[in-house]
């Protein structure tokens, strides 16, 4: 009887994992395309570096996806346009060009396998001249 119980529950979570949504690069890129950082934030590890200019630091999901509500709302987004991306070892990163309303910004983010998905990890914008 434990013998099929054991296997019971193995099958359960088995299927439980595998309704867990899986982020990727493309649904990042999709939120930094709408300068949505609640639709953002959702793929933030639960400490994320962030690099705003004139502010970086390693903050929590929550005051991240705050700065970034006012970095969005004072830099209305226009376009994120990939320039490169790539993976090794199971991370993944993505180099591109943010274009808002202000300017254009050179955005950099890196995104590393945490349980059964991809958190991101960096996120940096530096101003372009």
């Amino acid at each position: 009887m434990k013998k099929y119980l054991g296997f019971a529950i193995a099958a359960v979570s088995l299927v439980l994992v595998s309704f867990a949504p899986l982020y990727s690069i493309d649904d990042v890129v999709a939120a930094m395309r709408t300068g949505n950082a609640t639709q953002l934030s959702k793929y933030f590890d639960s400490r994320v570096d962030l690099s705003l200019p004139g502010k970086s630091d390693n903050y929590s999901k929550s005051q991240a996806e705050m700065i970034l509500k006012d970095f969005f709302s004072s830099n209305m987004v226009k376009n994120f346009i990939i320039k490169h991306k790539g993976e090794q070892n199971g991370s993944q990163f993505c180099i591109g060009l943010l274009q808002t309303k202000n300017g254009n910004f050179r955005t950099k983010f890196f995104m590393k396998q945490k349980g059964n998905q991809q958190v991101v990890q960096e996120l940096g914008f530096e101003v372009m001249e």
